[in-house]
């Protein structure tokens, strides 16, 4: 079974990878081991080498051990490597229409997800990507189940948000936080504890499953169950690096991306099942919102949401409306 490699790029600079430049794919990504989706990843990995015969060897440099976070993109896309991961905020300026799945509550229902491969939605982003020099290979779901954390209170009604600072993502989500009376901040991840400890923000969104993971419920009692945003993580190969395999391997990656894409929301839907007990069992207490409930940020959040992304990303309005297609199923 092939390992993820932890190696630095000093290393790297020494020479010592296993198969020539022709058939080697240096893939790197942020995630680490312990992640579920790095384990997908690891998977893929394997498959991609199995389906091409050989022709591919994927080498996975996992917790950012080769390329940062931030300048993965730009490393595929020059091709210094081959292919990288992105969790789907690190686009940022890059192509931010690719946070289009945060659009409030546009990805809660999973069936999208598993029909998002072969969608008009997901071909509309592999264009934009292949527009800035990049070849996707690869939809990784990682969670459609987020909390709103709190103190003291849960956040359930628009009015419980009124006045309340709290950790932003992107600025057109950040736009429908504030639809609804919050006070959004702007902080990194690894700053969003102390910020929750400390006072600096009142409450936090976050992955479900995350909430645990990163201990919120030592420092935030509260917590509001809402399948508002849809966070993933997608691979990418150099366009050159793509053109240069043989028919059969261009194949293995794209049948290696969609079985991957499934293996994704199977690990994402036992996260999200196993989360709200675990944070339960930590003493805090989980609401998870109703339909009705859900309706009423809605209303609201959507409509600022897609103004927002509108005005940031060209075509974005074109691209919600094939998702709103997607997720009506027609």
């Amino acid at each position: 079974m092939k390992q993820t490699l932890i190696l630095s790029a000093a290393v790297l600079a020494l020479g010592l990878t296993s198969a020539s430049a022709q058939t080697a794919m240096r893939c790197s990504h942020q995630l680490p081991p312990t992640h579920a989706i790095a384990g997908v990843i690891d998977r893929w990995a394997e498959r991609v080498e199995e389906l091409s015969d050989g022709e591919i060897d994927v080498q996975v440099f996992g917790a950012a051990s080769l390329v940062g976070p931030n300048e993965n993109i730009v490393a595929v896309a020059r091709g210094e490597i081959e292919c990288a991961f992105s969790v789907n905020f690190q686009w940022g300026r890059t192509l931010p229409i690719m946070n289009v799945t945060i659009a409030p509550y546009a990805f809660s229902d999973m069936t999208i997800w598993r029909n998002w491969h072969d969608s008009e939605a997901a071909a509309f982003l592999n264009e934009r990507m292949a527009q800035r020099g990049l070849v996707n290979v690869a939809w990784l779901f990682q969670t459609n189940s987020s909390v709103f954390t709190s103190r003291g209170r849960l956040m359930v009604t628009p009015e419980d948000f009124e006045g309340m600072k709290i950790r932003g993502l992107t600025p057109a989500f950040d736009a429908a936080l504030a639809a609804l009376g919050a006070v959004p901040s702007a902080m990194p991840g690894s700053e969003v504890y102390q910020g929750l400890a400390t006072g600096v923000i009142d409450g936090a969104i976050t992955d479900v499953a995350a909430a645990v993971a990163r201990r919120f419920y030592e420092v935030q009692d509260h917590f509001s169950i809402v399948p508002v945003i849809s966070v993933y993580i997608n691979g990418y190969v150099n366009p050159r690096f793509h053109a240069g395999l043989s028919d059969a391997g261009r194949a293995a990656l794209d049948q290696a991306g969609r079985e991957a894409a499934g293996w994704a929301i199977e690990a994402a839907e036992a996260g999200i099942a196993a989360a709200p007990d675990q944070l339960r069992a930590r003493g805090a207490t989980v609401h998870e919102m109703t339909a009705e409930e859900n309706a009423a940020l809605e209303a609201l959040m959507r409509p600022a949401f897609d103004a927002a992304l509108s005005a940031e990303a060209d075509e974005a309005a074109q691209l919600l409306e094939l998702i709103e297609q997607l997720r009506s199923g027609s």
